[in-house]
C-alpha cells in the first residue's frame, strides 16, 4: 500500500503540468522565430549599409533594398547615407567673433611672395567607402579638415597673393579637391569630397586698405582697358565697312572707265572704217556734228560790212533781222 501510493500521488502531479510545458514550449518557439526574423532588414535608396560577424566585417557594402543578416548579437548592421552632403569648415574669419561662434581653426596662411591672407574654406563630402568610414577612422570628419588644410597650405605658399585673391582661385580649389582626395583614399578614410570652395579671402586688418586700394586700381584699369575694347570693336568694324565700300565703288569706277573707253575705242574703229572709204564726205560730216556740239555753247558773231551781229539773240524759230 504505501509503495503504490506515491505512484499515484507522482501521475496526479504530471498530468495537470503538462499545458504549462506545452505553453513554454510555443512561447520558446516563438521567441526564436521573431529572433530570427529580427535579421530582416531594409536600406532605403539613399543609405549603404555593412554588415559585421563579432565586430569583423563581413560585407562592406550593402546596396538599398531587402537583406537578411544572422541577428543580434551574431552579426549587427550600420546604415550610413551615403548621398547626404556633409559641410566642414576650414579656417574662421572676422564675423565668426563678432556674432558669438565658436572660434573656426587656424586660417592665416603664407603665400610664396611672403604675404599673410585669411581663408575660409568651406568642404562638402559625403560617404565613399562605408566600412572604412566607420572602422578605419576614429574621426574621418577632422582627418578631412586637416588634409584640406594641409594642401590648402601647400597651394598657398607656390603662389602671390594677388593671385590667390583674384584669378586663381579657381584652380586652387581644383587643385586641393583632387590632391585631398587622392590623400584621403591613402588613408582609407572612406571620404568622398563633392566640392571645396574658398568662402573668404581677406587680406590681415593691418594690410586691409593697402589691398583695397590695389583691388580698386585693378578694377579701374580692367575698366578702362574694356572701355577700350568696346571703343575698338565698335571702330574697327566701321573702318573696314568703309574700306570694303571704297575698295568696291573704285571697282565699280574701274569697270565703268573700261566700258567707256572700250567703246570709244570701238565707235573711233567705225569712223576709222569710213573714213578710209570715203574721206571728203566723212570729213564733212564729223565737222558738221562738231560744230553741231561746240557752237551752242559759244556767244556767235556774224562780222559783215554793216559791223557786228550778235546771234545769241536770235531764238530758234524767230526770223532773221533785217538790215
Amino acid at each position: 500500500m504505501s509503495t503504490v501510493a506515491p505512484q499515484f500521488d507522482q501521475l496526479d502531479l504530471e498530468q495537470p503540468s503538462s499545458p504549462r510545458q506545452w505553453t513554454r514550449t510555443r512561447i520558446s518557439l516563438a521567441s526564436v522565430a521573431l529572433w530570427l526574423l529580427s535579421g530582416m532588414y531594409l536600406v532605403s535608396p539613399d543609405q549603404q549599409a555593412v554588415e559585421t560577424l563579432f565586430g569583423r566585417v563581413v560585407a562592406p557594402r550593402v546596396m538599398p533594398g531587402l537583406h537578411y543578416t544572422l541577428p543580434w548579437p551574431i552579426e549587427s548592421v550600420t546604415k550610413l547615407k551615403v548621398r547626404q552632403l556633409q559641410r566642414l569648415v576650414v579656417g574662421g574669419d572676422a564675423p565668426d567673433s563678432v556674432l558669438g561662434r565658436a572660434p573656426q581653426r587656424t586660417s592665416l596662411f603664407l603665400t610664396g611672395d611672403q604675404n599673410i591672407i585669411n581663408l575660409r574654406i568651406v568642404v562638402q563630402y559625403s560617404v565613399g567607402v562605408p566600412a572604412d568610414y566607420l572602422f578605419h577612422v576614429q574621426n574621418p570628419a577632422q582627418l578631412a579638415g586637416a588634409v584640406v588644410e594641409a594642401e590648402m597650405s601647400r597651394r598657398v605658399a607656390h603662389r602671390r597673393v594677388d593671385a590667390v585673391l583674384t584669378t586663381e582661385k579657381a584652380a586652387i580649389q581644383d587643385d586641393i579637391r583632387a590632391a585631398a582626395q587622392a590623400r584621403l583614399n591613402q588613408y582609407r578614410a572612406g571620404v568622398l569630397i563633392s566640392t571645396i570652395n574658398i568662402e573668404s579671402a581677406t587680406p590681415p586688418p593691418e594690410a586691409a586698405g593697402a589691398f583695397r586700394d590695389v583691388a580698386s586700381a585693378r578694377a579701374d584699369t580692367a575698366r578702362i582697358v574694356g572701355d577700350a575694347e568696346g571703343y575698338a570693336n565698335d571702330l574697327i568694324p566701321k573702318a573696314r565697312g568703309q574700306a570694303q565700300q571704297m575698295l568696291q565703288e573704285s571697282e565699280a569706277y574701274k569697270q565703268k572707265k573700261i566700258n567707256e573707253s572700250t567703246g570709244d575705242a570701238a565707235r573711233f574703229n567705225q569712223i576709222a572704217a569710213e573714213y578710209s572709204k570715203a574721206s571728203q564726205v566723212t570729213g564733212q560730216r564729223l565737222y558738221l556734228e562738231t560744230m553741231e556740239l561746240v557752237l551752242p555753247r559759244i556767244r556767235k558773231f556774224i562780222v559783215d560790212k554793216n559791223g557786228n551781229l550778235d546771234l545769241t539773240i536770235i531764238r530758234k524759230g524767230d526770223p532773221p533781222p533785217s538790215k
